[in-house]
């Protein structure tokens, strides 16, 4: 709408300008005529006898051969006779210079005629609904010569112009009303799409997105660019939001639970012992129970705290960790435990890795651990460290059951296990991978398992490798301490 309004009036003023101009310049045409015919009327050494003279030749003229033309030339333009007093003077009194009614009124209708004759100015004089341009000569005698044109044909051809200025601008205007509509239809409908989209997500449809306009401008597809990435931003903020709150509620069901069996068994042996109702015997029974039902949530309580800071994402203090000791260190601790377990060591010289000692250990604790736990006594066991490129592997694999593909896509879950039973007779409570996931993700490793049923299971390490220019770092500031 505003380029049509800009447009009108652009073509309102250069219109104005055009028939000021052209107006102008025709009456300036007109001018230079009528003060020609000054000039050379005052340079004349005519009196009103003169003109008289020359009225009579006309008319002589007139009844020639070729005498309507001479008159047809002489009466061509206004021609109007005053004397001094600027009345109205008969010095012609033939056919050609007769005191019609239009010479009448346009003699009435004059301005100070005196002073137009000293200026020798043009003039626009209005009578009988015409307009005239006339001059004034004056003679020898101070006789008053008035020589004048007819502007009605200027002003018609002036509104014939202003009519097709009119009608060209009126029909530009309808054209460029439609084109803008139509183009700005188009550019506006990305926007349309934005508005429809965002009533869709209101709604609830968090996967709707902005389709890409063809048509639209640049600036339209960024915005729709950029509100596309913001939705699915959005959209995985909520689904993570929803998702971390139903593990919430399931992690907390499940340790009420895990708290809840443990509890109840040490508040029923303690109500036997209360009331005397065991012997002797029974009570040592029933305190090792209770004894045992408190280690189990201790550790229960242990795990839920580890695993709730390594989800914090706490500010690790890495630094060079040397795996393979770590896996020696954790090898021996399972053979003292199973001293009948093959185990075969696949190492390398030192290999080191970028992490929390700590946290190291007990990723390689939990893992050894499931092994000692959910495998038999006599079941092989294989442990290797290779180095690579940019990180180190470090790759655990049992001769175990295995597990099946519904058990290992739960295996990183928060209290499962693949045997409950067994499980919770050993003191699991089914946190172990997930401490291993949450502290190998804190390293910023990954973490998988292969494994089938009745093929044992294996589980794939992966953590950064200190490259050498951080070795360098660290030797650096150890000198320097």
């Amino acid at each position: 709408m505003a380029n049509v309004t800009f447009l009108a009036i652009g073509l309102v003023m250069a219109g104005a300008a055009s028939l000021i101009g052209m107006y102008t310049m025709l009456i300036g045409e007109i001018d230079d005529s009528l003060k020609t015919s000054q000039r050379a009327m005052s340079s004349t050494p005519f009196t009103s006898g003169g003109l008289q003279q020359l009225c009579t030749m006309a008319g002589m003229l007139q009844t020639a051969k070729g005498g309507k033309v001479v008159a047809q030339a002489f009466d061509q333009d206004l021609f109007l006779v005053l004397d001094s007093h600027g009345r109205i003077s008969t010095v012609c009194e033939g056919d050609v210079a007769n005191l019609n009614e239009e010479r009448r009124s346009l003699a009435s209708a004059l301005p100070d005629v005196k002073a137009l004759a000293s200026s020798g100015d043009a003039a626009t004089v209005h009578s009988a609904g015409s307009y005239y341009r006339v001059v004034v000569s004056r003679l020898g005698d101070g006789t008053m010569v008035v020589k004048g044109m007819r502007l009605n044909g200027v002003r018609r051809a002036v509104g014939h112009l202003l009519i097709v200025e009119v009608i060209d601008s009126v029909v530009l205007l309808g054209l460029l009303a439609m084109g803008s509509l139509t183009a700005a239809r188009r550019r506006l409908q990305p926007l349309e799409d934005m508005v429809e989209t965002a009533s869709a997500i209101s709604e609830g449809d968090l996967s709707r997105r902005i389709a890409t306009a063809s048509h639209g401008s640049t600036e339209v597809e960024q915005l729709s660019a950029a509100l596309n990435a913001m939705l699915q931003q959005i959209e995985t903020a909520l689904t993570s939001s929803e998702r971390a709150t139903a593990q919430l509620r399931q992690f907390l069901a499940d340790a009420s639970h895990e708290l809840r069996t443990p509890l109840a068994s040490v508040r029923g042996y303690l109500q036997l012992y209360e009331k005397g109702m065991l012997d002797p015997d029974e009570k040592d029974r029933a305190l090792t129970r209770v004894s045992a039902e408190a280690m189990r949530m201790s550790r229960l309580v242990d795990e839920l705290l580890a695993l709730a800071r390594l989800e914090d994402r706490p500010a690790l203090a890495p630094r060079p960790v040397d795996l393979t000791q770590l896996v020696r260190d954790g090898i021996a601790d399972l053979a003292m435990q199973q001293p009948q377990r093959p185990i075969a060591l696949i190492l390398p010289g030192c290999v080191e890795v970028l992490g929390d000692e700590a946290q190291l250990r007990q990723i390689l604790g939990n893992l050894l651990s499931n092994v000692r736990v959910h495998t038999p006594a006599e079941s092989p066991l294989t442990v290797e460290v290779v180095r690579r490129d940019e990180d180190v592997l470090l790759r655990i694999t049992d001769s175990g059951p295995g597990l099946s593909p519904q058990d290992a896509a739960r295996a990183f879950d928060r209290f499962f296990r693949a045997d409950p039973d067994r499980a919770r007779d050993t003191g699991g409570a089914g946190l172990g991978m997930s401490i291993v996931q949450a502290a190998v993700d804190a390293h910023h490793g990954s973490v998988r398992l292969d494994t089938a049923p009745g093929t044992g299971l294996t589980v794939r390490v992966t953590l950064p490798a200190v490259r050498p220019a951080e070795l360098a770092l660290e030797s650096g500031d150890a000198a320097a301490r």
